[in-house]
């Protein structure tokens, strides 16, 4: 079942923990740092210091059923590094379906806004049913459900309600001026499916936003469109990369696949080009960012692509022309396309985060700021951190999605904030499981 040497790659250098396996057949190989005893070839796995390929996680355990890809090299006492692989996993390959937004969130709900006779109507993702109010804005385009896995990782730290909303434009929301992504729309569209949502007195709320939706987190929190605000929460929006990563983004919508022959497909390739590095999100979340449609009427409409908020990834080594459909054999199959063209929207761009650091640092509320690299700082950020003016956490190496790669990870750090102020309570296990941590050391 070990894949044959022509897909292994091995890099190493005798004494040093350089030693890297490659298996380039699965998508979901992880590497872990075990230690080589040259005698009896004793395993003794231990935590990655540096996981910085494959998406290695810093606390991983290896079972012993797993199987290990390649031979030891190396002397005494190396450090090495080895490829591992479940054996549940071997010779199968993941799954791609799509999953339901039941299994994360507690309901769906279609909110209109508006006057009767010119209403706007936005898609809402519910669950909880006590505690602070978190508000969850997706980044560009995106759907309220790249917080599906993270919904699910906060709930279980912390008693909280959640309401995702797809915002204007995005997901399955429908609204009169679709084109209209001015960050005084966008933030008055927040406010107003809150209050159509709890009245004039919702409960204690915590905006949360990633990319574009940490900007609009950010307007709204500024412009008090929402009085019971209570804390910020800005993950990966930074003005001063963002502002730099503009001139790239027309090249980058252009060089995405316009469509795709299924949902599975397109869940396959947003895993397998970086976009979004975990499986499980992926599989809930790809389904609120392309649509189905007939190939007729795909042909008809002008070629959209997503915009993956304002910072350009790209893996190189993966742009496999199979997972794109074929207008040749197309003509009479269903196609899979982007739900939103926001090339559209390049007039807006600037808009929604010129000045956002400094709005971010003058808000007057605990504010946390995420971020998937320490690089991605501005120089007014850099000083307000310095400041203390606001708490910030680097996560372990992943994309731009961050609450998609590492739910867990961000519910850890939201959880964390929401607790040192006294937001909400943790959960009973969570407690449990703290004191039984603390008995053990």
């Amino acid at each position: 079942m070990v894949p044959s040497r022509n897909v292994i790659n091995t890099l190493y250098t005798h004494h040093t923990s350089t030693s890297v396996f490659r298996c380039q057949d699965y998508a979901s190989t992880v590497v872990v740092l075990v230690r080589f005893r040259h005698a009896g070839l004793h395993l003794s796995p231990t935590n990655v210091s540096s996981p910085s390929v494959f998406g290695g996680s810093s606390e991983l355990n290896v079972p012993q059923t797993d199987v290990l890809l390649a031979g030891c090299v190396g002397s005494k006492q190396c450090l090495c590094f080895f490829v591992y692989m479940s054996t549940s996993e071997v010779g199968h390959k993941p799954d791609y379906s799509p999953v339901s937004w039941r299994e994360y969130f507690d309901q769906m709900e279609d909110v209109a806004v508006g006057a009767s006779d010119s209403r706007d109507v936005f898609r809402i993702y519910k669950a909880g049913s006590d505690g602070p109010l978190l508000v969850l804005l997706h980044g560009g385009g995106h759907s309220a459900l790249s917080w599906a896995v993270f919904t699910t990782a906060i709930a279980s730290r912390v008693t909280c309600r959640v309401l995702a909303m797809d915002l204007r434009g995005h997901g399955d929301t429908l609204v009169r001026q679709s084109d209209d992504f001015s960050t005084q729309t966008m933030s008055s569209d927040v406010a107003n499916v809150i209050r159509a949502c709890y009245g004039e007195t919702p409960p204690p709320i915590v905006l949360i936003g990633h990319g574009v939706g940490g900007a609009i987190a950010v307007h709204t929190a500024s412009n008090t469109l929402l009085p019971a605000t209570v804390g910020l929460v800005a993950i990966d929006v930074v003005e001063g990369s963002a502002m730099d990563a503009l001139h790239s983004i027309q090249n980058f919508l252009k060089g995405r696949p316009k469509s795709f022959k299924s949902m599975d497909h397109a869940i396959e390739w947003s895993v397998k080009s970086g976009q979004i590095r975990n499986l499980e999100s992926a599989r809930v979340s790809m389904v609120g960012q392309i649509k189905r449609c007939e190939a007729e009427e795909a042909d008809t409409l002008e070629q959209p692509s997503p915009v993956t908020d304002m910072v350009v990834e790209r893996n190189e080594e993966f742009y496999d022309q199979s997972y794109v459909n074929d207008k040749e054999n197309a003509a009479s199959e269903t196609v899979y396309r982007w739900r939103i063209d926001l090339s559209k929207s390049e007039k807006y761009w600037d808009g929604w985060f010129r000045g956002t650091s400094n709005l971010f640092l003058s808000c007057n509320l605990p504010k946390l700021l995420l971020l998937a690299g320490i690089d991605r700082l501005d120089r007014d950020l850099t000083i307000g951190q310095m400041q203390g003016k606001f708490m910030m956490q680097v996560l372990p190496p992943c994309g731009h999605a961050v609450q998609e790669d590492k739910p867990e990870k961000v519910a850890e750090a939201v959880a964390a904030f929401l607790l040192r102020h006294k937001f909400a309570e943790a959960r009973r296990e969570t407690k449990k499981s703290e004191k039984e941590n603390c008995n053990e050391n």
